[in-house]
């Protein structure tokens, strides 16, 4: 019995699989609505004037930092978090509440037309809020008050991130926070098109949401991987990378009108806890897969929104990946939007998303920034200045600490 069981199951898992991919290749779940927060600005519509202007936006490091290092910082004041909510106040949930705010009409319509239970949330993120825990660390070691256990939780904590987001946004289905280091929010469109595939939801508010905190600023540091200048992925003069924050969030739905996720691809390259695989395997059986499941061959790529972290293993290897993926016909575009905002870690999936999901709708792929002159052993197209043409289908890249790789197929609307 238990065997029967079990081949039941499997046949059933089958069924699951084709229907999921007879149903959505080459139609995938519509985006219907999206918003972000970053260092090109507190609105869309700002932060994608500046993109395809070319225009670089990075700073200098949060205070208390004892070294030089550029940054993707917020340099906007944003609104507190309203009386009842400002227990969960904080720099990171204030990135949240501004970008919900942009979007508030199109989540309401999803409320309308799907009920708050048919509505889910699945996020990512890396470290959200710890700076406020580690002002509370300051504070003890100097004799200052520090707030509760409790308190500090709702603030610093993912599940407060997540709680800031059902009550802001009214959904009431299932609820995820995946933390995957920089593939964290990539990861969070996998899990959602699960979701939608397995008929749990009718739409999903992804996302993710990150603050710059001196844990993660120092601990690149420490692994040799932070530059003091601008980040210039694919350039021969690169020289590691700058952390952004932000936050980016995105209404997938299962009808509806815009661009598509059309697929996902995972892999884990079982190699290192913070160096890619120097063959990239992992990162091209992410592409392939993705790629597949979209029910699409290679050739058909337009453009690849690369991970393009601006240090010497990265690019190289991920540069390597997408030839070998390609093959010798097929030449899409491979742009790093990484020198603009910085790498924004757990939101950086979400967030490049957003920008491909533009380039898709507008017909343009963003100036490669600071990738001039181009590394000679680098042999992918980089545009180095804004490229204007019909976009149908592109992929973006999401590769992680521990070798976890996700890649997204996106298609035009239709």
């Amino acid at each position: 019995m238990v065997r029967l069981q079990r081949l039941n199951y499997s046949a059933q898992k089958q069924q699951w699989e084709s229907r999921a991919l007879n149903k959505d290749k080459q139609k995938g779940f519509p985006i219907t609505a999206w918003s972000a927060v970053n260092s090109l600005g507190t609105n869309t519509k700002e932060i994608i004037k500046n993109l395809r202007n070319g225009s670089s936006r990075l700073f200098d490091p949060p205070e208390g930092t004892p070294f030089q290092a550029v940054c993707g910082r917020v340099d906007t004041e944003l609104p507190a978090l309203s009386l009842d909510l400002q227990g969960y106040d904080s720099r990171n949930n204030r990135f949240v509440q501004q970008a919900i705010s942009e979007i508030e009409p199109s989540l309401r319509a999803a409320l309308d037309r799907w009920g708050p239970k048919r509505v889910g949330i699945c996020v990512g993120s890396s470290t959200s809020a710890m700076d406020e825990l580690e002002t509370a660390y300051t504070d003890q070691i100097q004799g200052r008050k520090v707030p509760s256990g409790s308190a500090l939780f709702a603030r610093g904590s993912a599940e407060g991130l997540v709680h800031i987001l059902r009550e802001l946004s009214g959904f009431l289905g299932p609820t995820a926070v995946i933390s995957n280091a920089c593939a964290s929010s990539g990861k969070a469109f996998a899990s959602a098109k699960r979701w939608l595939d397995a008929d749990l939801v009718d739409a999903v508010l992804v996302g993710g949401a990150d603050s710059l905190c001196q844990t993660t600023l120092r601990g690149f540091r420490a692994l040799g991987l932070l530059s003091d200048q601008p980040s210039r992925p694919f350039s021969q003069d690169r020289s590691g990378i700058n952390l952004g924050e932000g936050s980016a969030l995105l209404l997938m739905e299962r009808t509806g009108e815009g661009p598509r996720l059309l697929g996902v691809g995972e892999s884990t390259d079982a190699h290192h806890m913070t160096t890619p695989d120097p063959e990239g395997k992992g990162a091209s059986a992410a592409m392939q897969a993705a790629v597949r499941e979209s029910g699409l061959s290679m050739i058909d790529i337009d453009y690849i929104n690369a991970h393009g972290t601006g240090t010497r293993a990265n690019d190289i290897v991920e540069a390597n990946a997408i030839r070998a993926c390609v093959g010798p016909r097929a030449q899409p575009l491979v742009a790093s939007t990484k020198g603009y905002v910085g790498h924004t870690l757990g939101t950086a999936g979400a967030t490049e998303a957003i920008f491909v999901l533009e380039s898709l709708v507008g017909g343009w792929v963003p100036e490669s920034v600071g990738a001039a002159p181009l590394d000679p052993d680098i042999h992918i197209d980089v545009p180095l200045k804004l490229w204007q043409g019909e976009i149908k289908f592109a992929l973006s890249n999401s590769f992680a600490f521990g070798g976890s790789n996700i890649s997204l197929a996106f298609g035009a609307p239709e």
